[in-house]
């Protein structure tokens, strides 16, 4: 009888489990394929950028036999020029913001060649390494297109860059959902694409409607621009050492924004790595989101009253009623969800102040070193010249702050959040609900120690300020020396565990420092005496090197000018053979001397000058040559030597004053 009646209760258990209602099935995405396929437009594209690039050798080619000498002139190998700053950034930067945002969508792809599909697990990686080439060779063309200067060259660069746009926005249409990482993920990281593509589809008809601009650096009145802006006058300005607070807070806020100046350009290299460092924050946030979020969601909505048990098992009880327990863990999780997203929309704001401050320091940085302010960069006394770690570092400048970008997000992702974990869990939690004060009960059983610490800090910058000092005529001097070694020796113990606390103190503001600056390159996360070992400061020091030595605006500004004379001077000596004979001739020929006479003088001060601040200059004259360059410390005479560069100048500037005085 017993029997009878235990056996049915495993039937009806098991009963009561298959007939328990079972949640709704989840959405799957199959993988979409797109009417335009990406294969066959890439192998069209391919042809259509390299026939592209063969009318653009031609057309180049046939520019330079027409022009002969032109100055600036760009080719289909160097379609970029660096080093000038009166080129025009958009096109740079677009194109680079849309190379780094392929690849960086390509990293998480299964496919990272259009080519293939269903690529093998063992050759991933090899493809991936492949992309990294093909996909910069593929938007090489857009380049070549937008500084060639010619209608022609503006007109297929709108054909490409219209093309690009269109299928890439029908491939999105066609297939808004793809089933890795996240379902919009696709649509959210073409985004940026997008941008970039429809900046270049609008600005190469804008091209094309102006025509080719031929103002390009040397030609450019911008350097002469930068000259006389440096030798104007300033307005003399009142001492301003009562200054406001407002004032001051407002002088801080325009540090950390940054507004473009008439008489200085920021450098193409520089405006390319900022504007790639923006899209890294972009795309970093992306992925911190689609990773985490979604994952919250699938956990929060499959929470039911299994918890309890699950919680019981780890000795934890929240609570009797199981329902109650669901609520409070389903409570939790969003809390930890906003925590989450208040970390990640953190960082990603200091991020971007971060971004801004750098590009005002950038500005700073390089006018500091255009007037020889060498040792606010480098802490000692450096030659500005080219060297092979700075052509390295030069080079790789644009992508190693893209990769410290995204680097420094993550992490100050992460302690954001354990941050407000620890905020929300252990203290704002605890206050609101009134139990579980853990912190609190650990800091009042120790109230005794706090308040003697307190009060031992407080007596000490008490008696500092109305027992141990004194004022006599002006000055300060110590008074009270015996009480003041009394008092040194009886806190010594006391001070040990205050230096103790200072220390962790210490510790902590260090770290958060060096994580919210960890994106930027522009200062050193180490001492001032070691900043050399720091890599990220490391290349930026040296690209300053070669961005001043290469591109001094007043360096720019001379050669120009001595370009203009060249040819203004071959003009004028047709005209005088083409002049009349007689007394006008004569004339004539008085009034070029004159104008030769003032140009001769005029140019070698410019010399003097130049070669002054410009050693790099002087292995391009002949008496020259054999000087050493430690005659010139930091782009000016070494005063304290006195070997021939020295006599060379004194000698040349008593040539220029002997000339003109005559």
């Amino acid at each position: 009888m017993d029997q009878s009646k235990v056996e049915p209760e495993p039937f009806e258990y098991i009963y009561y489990d298959l007939v328990e209602p079972t949640e709704p099935p989840k959405e799957v995405i199959p993988p979409c394929d797109p009417t335009v396929d990406d294969k066959l437009f890439n192998i069209c594209i391919l042809s259509i950028s390299f026939a592209v690039m063969l009318i653009l050798a031609a057309l180049s080619r046939k520019k330079r036999l027409c022009q002969g000498f032109t100055r600036g002139a760009s080719s289909i190998f160097s379609p970029l020029n660096f080093l000038d700053q009166t080129q025009n950034k958009g096109v740079a930067m677009a194109v680079f913001g849309l190379i780094f945002s392929k690849l960086s969508v390509l990293v998480l792809s299964p496919d990272p060649l259009p080519f293939s599909k269903d690529t093998p697990v063992e050759i991933k990686e090899y493809m991936k390494i492949i992309a990294i080439f093909y996909y910069p060779i593929l938007y090489y063309p857009l380049l070549v297109c937008g500084t060639l200067q010619n209608k022609a060259s503006y007109a297929l660069g709108s054909l490409l860059s219209m093309s690009h746009f269109g299928v890439l926005l029908w491939q999105k249409f066609d297939c808004p959902k793809t089933p890795e990482i996240y379902q919009y993920y696709a649509v959210l990281a073409s985004l940026p694409q997008l941008a970039c593509l429809v900046y270049l589809c609008v600005q190469f008809p804008l091209f094309f409607i102006k025509g080719p601009e031929n103002d390009e650096d040397l030609d450019s009145s911008y350097y002469k621009d930068y000259v006389k802006s440096v030798l104007k006058k300033r307005s003399s300005t009142a001492s301003d050492d009562k200054q406001k607070l407002s004032d001051r807070i407002l002088e801080m806020l325009k540090g950390y924004v940054y507004t473009p100046e008439k008489e200085f350009c920021f450098p193409l290299k520089l405006s390319v790595s900022a504007f790639v460092a923006f899209v890294a924050i972009y795309h970093v946030s992306l992925l911190l989101v689609v990773l985490v979020i979604p994952t919250l969601h699938i956990v929060r909505a499959g929470i039911d009253d299994k918890i309890a048990f699950l919680l019981l098992g780890f000795n934890i009880v929240l609570s009797d009623d199981k329902m109650e327990v669901v609520q409070i863990v389903t409570f939790y999780t969003w809390l930890l969800e906003v925590c989450y997203l208040c970390a990640m929309t953190l960082s990603s704001l200091i991020s971007l102040v971060m971004l801004m401050r750098s590009m005002v320091l950038h500005r700073s940085n390089l006018k500091g070193l255009y007037r020889g302010d060498i040792y606010n960069i480098y802490n000692c006394q450096k030659m500005i010249r080219p060297s092979k770690p700075g052509i390295v570092c030069w080079m790789g400048l644009t992508g190693y702050q893209a990769a410290i970008a995204c680097l420094g997000m993550v992490i100050q992702t992460v302690v954001f959040f354990i941050c407000f974990l620890f905020l929300v869990f252990l203290i704002i939690i605890p206050v609101f609900y009134g139990r579980n004060l853990i912190l609190f009960q650990m800091g009042a059983k120790a109230w005794p120690s706090w308040i003697t610490l307190v009060l031992a800090t407080a007596l000490q910058h008490v008696m500092a300020k109305f027992v141990f000092i004194k004022m006599d005529a002006g000055s300060r001097d110590l008074k009270n020396r015996g009480s003041l070694f009394l008092i040194t020796y009886l806190l010594y113990l006391i001070n040990i565990v205050v230096g103790l606390i200072v220390n962790i103190w210490r510790i902590v503001i260090t770290a958060l420092y060096n994580i919210l600056h960890l994106g930027r390159i522009d200062i050193s996360l180490l001492h001032r005496t070691a900043e050399s070992h720091d890599p990220a400061y490391r290349y930026y020091a040296h690209y300053l090197k070669i961005e001043v030595s290469q591109s001094h605006p007043v360096m720019k500004a001379f050669c120009g000018l001595l370009l203009d004379v060249i040819i203004q001077g071959g003009s004028a000596g047709q005209k005088m053979r083409d002049a009349e004979e007689g007394i006008q001739m004569v004339q004539q020929e008085k009034r070029q001397n004159k104008m030769a006479t003032s140009r001769r003088i005029r140019a070698r001060w410019q010399l003097f000058y130049t070669l002054v601040n410009n050693p790099s200059l002087l292995g391009s004259r002949k008496h020259f040559q054999l000087q050493s360059s430690e005659s010139f410390l930091n782009g000016s005479l070494n005063r304290g030597s006195q070997g021939g560069s020295q006599r060379e100048a004194s000698a040349l500037a008593a040539e220029t004053t002997t000339t003109s005085d005559n």
